[in-house]
């Protein structure tokens, strides 16, 4: 097998993806969010509790403006900061109730989009599919 080939077909498939996702939400009414601080709420509602320099890293955006976009989301009460009892300076972030019910209706509106795109296809792709995604998240995406 050609892994130059396989490499090609994944970037190809990971544009496919974000293109996907993009489609998935442009409908969705987030009142006063950037796409940006989009983004990082559903970082955080797929990997939550997790650390700024975590968030910083997957968004590839400094520390600095990474705390100050998770200043404006504490803002909006979308999220909020732990602090770790062992050691206080250790913090880590989720989704506040607000901030969560937000992502669970954003995902709930790609759910509805996504078994649309999958109305037609049968069990056995469907299981297919499911191996994939498992695959792929398991020896890829860990």
């Amino acid at each position: 097998m050609d892994k130059n080939v396989m490499f090609h077909k994944f970037v190809t498939f990971t544009a496919a993806v974000h293109q996907i996702t993009n489609e998935m939400t442009k409908e969705v009414k987030l009142e006063g969010i950037t796409p940006v601080q989009y983004k990082i709420l559903e970082y955080i509602a797929v990997s939550q509790p997790i650390t700024l320099s975590e968030i910083s890293d997957c968004m590839h955006m400094s520390m600095p403006n990474t705390s100050r976009e998770l200043r404006k989301l504490s803002e909006k009460k979308l999220c909020e900061k732990m602090t770790d009892e062992d050691d206080r300076r250790k913090q880590s972030i989720r989704l506040s109730e607000e901030g969560q019910a937000m992502m669970n209706e954003v995902f709930k509106h790609m759910e509805s989009q996504f078994i649309e795109r999958i109305a037609q296809v049968s069990e056995q792709e469907l299981q297919e599919i499911e191996h994939a995604l498992e695959l792929l998240q398991r020896k890829v995406f860990y």
